[in-house]
């Protein structure tokens, strides 16, 4: 049996049965005005963090989904879309969409504002997804990627970035760890099902969504998740994972190189009242002003003494320099 087909019967088990906490640590729930969110869709909250941001979110986009769940994510990214068909949910597994769309009915049920065809349903394969080109703001997977090992990552990120219009965005949550596993557990099928042995380093997994195209990247959180020790994994050592938080902004690759994003900030603390690096950039006097890793090293080799650039954080909310 395949890895893709263990996921399929471990998630079509999860849809018959809500397994709580079956792929991730349970997530607090985004507390927004009057969005009531099921019991149900918390029971089957699979992912390992959120992909629903405000800023993303404006002027009523067009969304996708991938990996529908209990279709708890669906809800959220309705209530900033709020038309027929503003969000479409994409899964392979017919018991999961069966099971999101019976959600749906409770859903409408306790939220006035929400009509259930607000939420298109369409069964596909992350690998070829039935959505036309250049048709989606805002498209988002949960804990969903990390099953899949490398030339299928790939074919995946390429097709969210197809979809999507220039400048939409990306949104994923998913576990990254800081050590290479063995490739015994890695080839784990159980652990690929729980989206874990296809966790890899940061830098690998913004990489690969720098060489599908995405000009942007954003490191939004990072946040600790579990440990795999050799009691109970086939591992030597203790690995660490963490779940983060990434937007891959479909922006046009700048000539020298992505602009990404991991929590750097840049201080000025000179006798002017700003500095001005020729280059696009404008520090103000001791106000932080957040730059990606590229500016970053760029105004260090201006070796300037007056100037602070903090270490990554690993939290980007938005602004900066780019």
């Amino acid at each position: 049996m395949s890895y893709l087909e263990t996921t399929h019967n471990v998630y079509k088990a999860a849809a018959l049965k809500p397994d709580v906490g079956l792929c991730c640590t349970t997530n607090p729930i985004w507390e927004l005005p009057g969005l009531k969110i099921p019991k149900i869709m918390q029971e089957m909250n699979y992912g390992c963090g959120s992909t629903v941001h405000a800023r993303d979110l404006t002027n009523n986009p067009k969304i996708l989904y991938v990996g529908v769940g209990g279709g708890m994510e669906l809800l959220q990214f309705a209530y900033f879309s709020r038309q027929k068909n503003g969000v479409i949910g994409v899964d392979v597994v017919d018991e999961m969409l069966e099971a999101s769309a019976q959600n749906f009915t409770e859903a409408e049920a306790l939220n006035p504002w929400f009509k259930k065809d607000f939420v298109r349903l369409e069964k596909g394969n992350a690998l070829e997804l039935p959505v036309d080109s250049n048709s989606i703001d805002v498209a988002a997977q949960n804990c969903l990627f990390n099953i899949f090992k490398t030339e299928e990552l790939k074919k995946a990120i390429a097709e969210m970035f197809r979809v999507l219009k220039p400048h939409g965005r990306l949104v994923m949550s998913d576990p990254t760890c800081e050590q290479p596993m063995s490739d015994e557990l890695r080839e784990n099928e159980q652990l690929r099902a729980l989206c874990l042995s296809g966790s890899i380093p940061i830098n690998d997994y913004v990489r690969m969504l720098t060489d599908a195209g995405f000009g942007t990247i954003e490191i939004r959180a990072r946040k600790p998740y579990r440990i795999l020790d050799p009691k109970h994994y086939n591992t030597d050592e203790i690995i660490y994972i963490e779940s983060i938080e990434v937007a891959a902004i479909k922006d046009p690759m700048p000539s020298d190189g992505p602009c990404v994003f991991t929590g750097k900030a840049a201080i000025y603390f000179g006798s002017d009242d700003y500095f001005d690096d020729k280059a696009g950039h404008i520090l103000l006097k001791n106000q932080p002003l957040a730059i990606c890793d590229k500016t970053a090293k760029a105004l260090k080799k201006l070796n300037q003494k007056d100037i602070f650039i903090s270490k990554s954080t690993f939290h980007y909310d938005g602004g900066g320099c780019c």
